[in-house]
C-alpha cells in the first residue's frame, strides 16, 4: 500500500492543477485495476481540513462531504476509520469546535485517554476537552 500526502489529496479534491490532478486520477485508477489501496494517515485528514478552511475556504459542511464521500471509495484506506467516522457525525453535530479539535479528541480517545486539557474554549465545547485553568 502507497501512502498520500495532504497535496496530493488536495489535488484530489480541488483539482486547482489540471496537470496535478490528472497524475493524480490516473493513480488511483491505476490502483482501483491493482486492487490495492492509497492509505490516508490522520495527519493527512488533519492537514486536509486545515488546508481546505484556510487555503480554499471550503464550509464545514463541504469538507464533512469531502470526507464522507472518500470514505465510500474502496481506493482509499484511512488510519483508524472509526475516528474518522467519529470526526464526520461529531462534525456535523458540535459547531463551535474545530473540525481538527474534533480530530484530536477522536484520535487521543482511540489511544485510550477519557479526557483532554485545553486553552481552546471553542475545544472546550466537545465533551472530551476542558479549560486548563
Amino acid at each position: 500500500m502507497t501512502a498520500a500526502d495532504t497535496n496530493v489529496i488536495i489535488r484530489f479534491l480541488v483539482r486547482d492543477d489540471d496537470k496535478q490532478a490528472k497524475l493524480v486520477y490516473r493513480r488511483l485508477k491505476q490502483a482501483e485495476a491493482d486492487r490495492t489501496q492509497v492509505f490516508i494517515s490522520l495527519i493527512v485528514v488533519l492537514e486536509t481540513i486545515w488546508v481546505l478552511e484556510s487555503a480554499y475556504d471550503k464550509s464545514r459542511a463541504e469538507i464533512l462531504d469531502a470526507i464522507t464521500n472518500m470514505r465510500q471509495m474502496p481506493v482509499f484506506s484511512f488510519e483508524k476509520d472509526e475516528v474518522i467516522e467519529c470526526v464526520v457525525k461529531d462534525g456535523r453535530r458540535f459547531n463551535k469546535a474545530d473540525l481538527s479539535d474534533i480530530l484530536i479528541a477522536h484520535s487521543a480517545q482511540s489511544c485510550g485517554c477519557d479526557k483532554g486539557d485545553t486553552f481552546d474554549k471553542g475545544a472546550a465545547t466537545l465533551p472530551f476537552f476542558s479549560v486548563l485553568k
